[in-house]
């Protein structure tokens, strides 16, 4: 009988796999990546073409002996790593590392571990595509090139074992650009006006916003003009002059792809990006279900598409109208494509089987996994149904010369948001009001003035950031969750909540990339070259090319930083602390979590202490010093010498000015100086 050998990446997809194949097959796995460029050079021959030189990674030799031996006993060879670039470039190397060029050998891809969808796959058996290979090569090349460069220069100049990476050192500028924002942001005063309203013959009143007089839009800029625009209407009698009412809908979201799935369970289960991926990874692979042993319950998890397959319409079709009714059911199925992104071979993220509802699988699955499950089922559920509709009220009310306004919204057709509300789009509605037609007079019951500062834009949490490299189309599906958790690691970046915050080593590291590698942490530099691998992708460029063209620039420029750093002898910077052990001065030395206190004499004293920069601003509580600190996590602060006794901190830098106003310390927000009193508001130029 014949034997056929399928190799697949992970271990986990093996038992499933080989259930669905029967005897004939054998199923082993690789257990991912089996060659790469070796770890002590660039491994990159840049005089011969920019050949890269692999090697057998370590602790891979005992599994490529296993496989080498199931390859003999095989009629037919297939190839079954994951369906994308980084797959395809996997199955390529154990065809190199295996040595198959003279066996049959077939690659097979399916977008769901389900039987069908395996053997399906292996009717539609194909060669390995080189142009995959070949993008995903240059993309490891380059990455090669830029951390293997950079990053020696990085440790000799903060003399710690620091990286620079090709899409992570961008990743890190677009969060440092936001704090800087941030920190310049000046706020604005405005005042907002709500007005309560009696309708005669109910008994509840509404509360009404103003917007404006004379027919325009107004913006209340301080306490002055609130109080003018009240003293005017208290005299003023009110009638309603417009009631217009209408209908609205609102499409149901399209299913999930790589990045909406993260934003999501960011949001909604307060998941991180790895953390999402890894459940995601194990849904895909396969979960044990009672009575059915080992099976994949959703598609592949990296894609930027939100297509379906004909089959998946067809079957949330027949779920919807079972279990919903036929209004219920979108009148033009199927998801938007992207068209422009080389993933969207891939279907979106959805489950492979409705039957597995999250009630059915709640006995098989942890915590964890049900709840992501879920989201991905409600979502894909959702997808296929009909838009949910609105009635709509809009009511305009005028006194004098003023005007207020209200809106109102009630659910008149649930649609898909019978399954499911996406988290940042849970609108607060007003109740219909009765009672109220055009010409209706009102009396005032009420007014209420609140004063409010514009705020500036938001940190970064995770999901934004991905939202944001998305957008920018900065990395790929399989590059997001990798990205963060590398800054993060590095401790360039702190996760506070949700938020994410530059720490001081990330700024260092920041700043010296934008002055030694501008092209390098430019974000337009890096949305070339993901189209440029897209190129290569689909045969219309050369890697070698894209490679070609990339490392001259590159090494110019880290040539070019090696003689500046050489002109300038990076001295450790003497403190005004003493070795309490030896008495030696005590050095600032630069650590993984930033600066620190060293003793110069070792080995012979190891003494090392935490180091704060002084502000040479006096505390306004106790009149010790303001040092720069940071929180656990990393995130820089500025706060009392003399804590926990004293508890005075801010988050700006403070300036030795008093407040004009009130008395305070001035906080330092770009050519701004800002009191730190909230409720003060004082704000003047940086004195020359």
């Amino acid at each position: 009988m014949a034997k056929y050998l399928v190799i697949v990446e992970s271990p986990a997809k093996v038992k499933t796999i080989k259930k669905f194949l029967g005897a004939n097959y054998e199923v082993a796995a690789s257990n991912g990546h089996v060659r790469d460029m070796p770890k002590s050079q660039l491994g990159i021959d840049v005089e011969n073409d920019y050949e890269p030189h692999y090697i057998t990674i370590r602790g891979k030799g005992d599994i490529l002996a296993n496989l080498r031996k199931l390859v003999k006993k095989a009629d037919k060879v297939y190839l079954a790593t994951d369906p994308d670039r980084e797959g395809e470039a996997i199955s390529w190397h154990l065809m190199k590392a295996l040595k198959l060029e003279d066996k049959k050998v077939y690659r097979i891809t399916f977008n769901e571990i389900t039987k069908n969808a395996v053997k399906e796959s292996l009717k539609n058996a194909r060669e390995i595509d080189m142009n995959l290979v070949d993008a995903q090569q240059a993309r490891r090349v380059l990455d090669r090139m830029v951390g293997y460069k950079i990053s020696p220069l990085l440790w000799a100049k903060v003399k710690r074992g620091l990286s620079a990476g090709r899409v992570q050192s961008v990743a890190l500028r677009i969060i440092c650009d936001r704090e800087e924002e941030i920190n310049n942001f000046i706020p604005e005063e405005y005042w907002t006006l709500d007005a309560s309203f009696a309708i005669p013959g109910e008994k509840k009143p509404f509360v009404a916003k103003y917007y404006g007089s004379d027919g325009k839009k107004v913006t209340i800029s301080d306490k002055e003009e609130a109080e003018q625009i009240i003293s005017e209407l208290k005299e003023a009698a009110f009638t309603v002059s417009e009631v217009k009412k209408g209908e609205r809908t609102k499409k149901a979201p399209l299913p999930f792809t790589t990045s909406t799935l993260q934003q999501e369970a960011s949001k909604v289960l307060n998941f991180s990006t790895q953390k999402t991926m890894r459940l995601a990874q194990q849904l895909y692979e396969g979960v044990d279900i009672k009575g059915e042993g080992t099976v994949g319950i959703i598609t592949y998890l990296r894609t930027d598409s939100t297509r379906v397959s004909e089959e998946a319409e067809l079957m949330a079709s027949d779920y919807i109208k079972e279990n919903f009714g036929e209004t219920f059911l979108s009148e033009n199925q199927g998801g938007k494509k992207n068209g422009q992104k080389i993933q969207d071979a891939h279907e979106a993220i959805r489950p492979t089987n409705l039957k597995y509802t999250p009630v059915v699988l709640k006995e098989s699955l942890s915590r964890d996994q049900l709840r992501l499950y879920q989201l991905i089922w409600k979502r894909f559920v959702a997808s296929r149904m009909a838009s949910a509709k609105y009635e709509t009220t809009s009511v305009k009310i005028d006194g004098g010369r003023h005007r207020f306004t209200f809106a109102a919204s009630k659910v008149l057709f649930e649609g898909f948001m019978s399954v499911y509300t996406q988290e940042d789009e849970q609108e607060e509605t007003n109740t219909l009001v009765k009672g109220i037609d055009e010409n209706t007079a009102l009396s005032l019951e009420n007014l209420d003035s609140k004063q409010h500062f514009t705020q500036p834009a938001p940190h970064y949490t995770e999901a934004s950031l991905v939202r944001t490299l998305e957008e920018m189309g900065i990395g790929r599906p399989s590059t997001y969750a990798p990205t963060i958790t590398t800054i993060l690691a590095r401790h360039y970046v702190a996760k506070e909540g949700r938020n994410l915050y530059v720490t001081e080593l990330g700024e260092v590291v920041n700043n010296m990339m934008k002055e030694a590698f501008p092209s390098i942490v430019d974000v337009n530099f890096t949305v070339n070259m993901e189209a440029l691998l897209d190129a290569v992708a689909v045969g219309d460029f050369q890697w070698k090319t894209v490679v070609s063209n990339f490392y001259p620039d590159l090494n110019e420029a880290v040539m070019n930083a090696e003689k500046e750093l050489e002109k300038v002898e990076i001295a450790d910077e003497l403190s005004e602390e003493f070795c309490e052990l030896c008495g030696r001065q005590m050095v600032i030395k630069y650590g993984p979590y930033g600066k620190f206190l060293a003793c110069p004499g070792f080995p012979e004293c190891r003494n090392i202490k935490t180091y704060f920069e002084k502000t040479g601003v006096a505390c306004p509580k106790c009149g010790k010093d303001i040092v720069i600190k940071k929180t656990k996590k990393g995130r820089k602060y500025f706060g009392c010498i003399d804590n926990p006794e004293c508890d005075f901190m801010v988050w700006q830098k403070p300036v030795d000015v008093k407040c004009e106003k009130c008395g305070s310390i001035m906080l330092s927000k770009g050519n701004k100086l800002v009191c730190a009193d909230e409720n003060c508001g004082f704000i003047t130029n940086v004195p020359k």
